[in-house]
């Protein structure tokens, strides 16, 4: 369930109480299986990943936050949280103190969420950077088997060209699969090439909307996790792992009927990124924001 709440909007307890238990819900459903596994000691080499490159425990998805701009009435329970401050026993989002605290972040987010979201997006890499991860490698990143063998996954690498845009893919290339790439990424480069097509680039709203805290709305975050599953399902479905056993249909993407399969679903989940954004955006930011220097020490991935 995704709920607006306009700008400046005052909810009574009553009001904002059963959104906070709804999200809370809806965040425990998307995580159950995840949760299960874990109490298991079990891995998956396909869902398990949001938690484990991103870091980010099921309890971050849990906490509801109402944005900026919205009062919640009698919720002295908040008046701790950090970046809330509170008016007797009405509490808010502190935006202009998250800003303060956290500027150099912040700055560095919205700069790459704005140009991500400008630049026209480029649909011909058929998520070869999988591949590229794998090429020519005596182990691989994933403990299940590749599709077409060593000799199968590294000819389709060598029969294509690699037009990776996202630097933390990037950096995963195998040693003799990097010079292959049109060009070479760097950290300090990404805002120059990330772009909208870009699969792990929308995957990273939902990285972006947890470091922006309590500035992003639940409803927000949620869906950006959602997205991040689903951009994740395309990843590994493309990828040369065989994930039969885990109950997946490759795409294969070494055949033209694999490329344009997999093209149609990119484009579908590089517009709902592009939505995503946009409401990222309209969220954290203020009237006066300009953009900034981007540190991008600060925009490092958690591995």
């Amino acid at each position: 369930m995704t709920v607006t709440i306009d700008t400046d909007a005052v909810l009574a307890r009553d009001e904002w109480t059963p959104l906070a238990s709804a999200h809370a819900e809806r965040a425990d459903a998307m995580t159950a299986a995840h949760r299960a596994r874990a109490s298991r000691g079990e891995k998956h080499p396909v869902e398990d990943f949001l938690f484990t490159y991103y870091s980010y425990k099921p309890a971050i998805l849990r906490r509801w936050h109402p944005g900026p701009g919205v009062i919640l009435r009698d919720a002295t329970e908040r008046s701790s949280w950090r970046w809330y401050r509170a008016d007797g026993d009405d509490v808010r989002v502190d935006a202009a103190g998250f800003r303060a605290d956290r500027g150099s972040m912040y700055r560095g987010i919205v700069n790459l969420l704005r140009a991500t979201r400008d630049r026209a997006p480029q649909f011909g890499c058929f998520g070869l950077h999988e591949w590229a991860m794998a090429y020519r490698a005596d182990e691989v990143r994933h403990a299940v088997p590749l599709r077409l063998g060593r000799a199968g996954t590294d000819a389709v690498v060598d029969a294509h060209d690699l037009t990776c845009t996202h630097f933390d893919a990037f950096r995963f290339f195998t040693p003799d699969a990097v010079p292959l790439n049109r060009r070479t990424l760097r950290r300090d480069d990404q805002v120059e090439w990330e772009q909208p097509g870009c699969l792990h680039a929308g995957m990273d709203v939902y990285k972006w909307a947890v470091k922006l805290g309590p500035l992003v709305p639940g409803s927000v975050l949620l869906d950006a996790f959602a997205l991040a599953r689903d951009i994740r399902t395309l990843d590994m479905e493309a990828s040369p792992y065989d994930l039969t056993d885990w109950g997946y249909d490759a795409v294969a993407i070494e055949t033209p009927k694999g490329k344009a399969a997999y093209v149609a679903r990119q484009r579908a989940l590089s517009a709902r990124g592009q939505e995503l954004r946009q409401r990222l955006l309209a969220a954290v930011t203020s009237s006066d924001d300009t953009p900034g220097g981007v540190d991008f020490s600060r925009l490092r991935s958690v591995l």
